[in-house]
């Protein structure tokens, strides 16, 4: 059975790693997907995702757009409503990371973090939310981070942009849970991604391993399905909420 038949789903920063992930894991059950991509680099990798993408028999779209600028993601959202016909699902997905320590640590790092990680997820829930309270239905998943919650020594910056998400899911689940749009965000721990495989290199990364209960690093797959289960009526009464997938790390 398919959970997500005829759906439409926005998923920013798709090209690869968890992004990629989701918007396949989506797509396997029926929805239509629509997807950001930043940088002219990332532009193959997008091209390959649609065709991976409408060989499971949706439609796919890619746009070069940047949900850190409010122009850029309510031009987008506009785009797609246009194309698509609504949204139904919204993954804000985006981010980046500019580890440092502290005194290391520029403005100019903190802004460009600050900017991608949460204010994305501003932007988009915004223009998203218009057509979901016109249909009085949605769901909108922010992916935050167990460093979100935990914090992590040289991720400052990092941490903090992902712990502002959860606040901002859980205040806007609020504000929407009468118009029957829920907000949820999911917090993955160390996932393997080209943005994470030098983490599994040397003492490091044995280190961390020894950390996770479940003694493994977790894959973008699984994300997906923790993805799936929130856009889906699967989790009809779950508004407000974090997951931690994580093996355990957050137990």
């Amino acid at each position: 059975m398919k959970l997500l038949e005829n759906k439409i789903a926005i998923v920013t920063g798709a090209a690869r790693g968890l992004g990629e992930g989701i918007a396949l894991k989506l797509a396997e059950h029926g929805a239509h997907i629509a997807f950001t991509y930043v940088s002219e680099s990332s532009a193959e990798k997008a091209a390959a995702l649609v065709t991976k993408l409408e060989a499971l028999g949706v439609k796919a779209k890619a746009w070069r757009s940047n949900a850190g600028k409010y122009e850029e993601a309510e031009a987008f959202v506009n785009e797609v409503v246009k194309e698509f016909g609504t949204v139904d699902i919204c993954v804000n997905n985006a981010g980046i990371s500019k580890d440092n320590l502290l005194l290391r640590l520029t403005p100019e790092q903190w802004d460009e973090v600050m900017e991608v990680n949460l204010k994305s997820v501003y932007n988009m829930t915004k223009q998203v939310i218009r057509p979901m309270m016109k249909a009085k239905k949605g769901s909108i998943i922010n992916m935050s981070s167990i460093v979100g919650i935990n914090g992590n020594a040289g991720q400052g910056s990092y941490a903090a942009s992902k712990a502002g998400i959860i606040g901002f899911t859980k205040s806007i689940a609020l504000e929407l849970g009468s118009r029957n749009v829920r907000v949820n965000a999911i917090a993955p721990g160390f996932i393997e991604t080209d943005m994470t495989h030098y983490l599994k290199e040397g003492e490091a990364g044995q280190a961390f391993l020894s950390k996770i209960p479940l003694g493994r690093f977790g894959s973008a797959e699984e994300i997906g399905n923790t993805t799936l289960y929130l856009a889906s009526d699967l989790s009809s009464y779950v508004t407000g909420q974090v997951i931690s997938v994580c093996g355990g790390l957050n137990t």
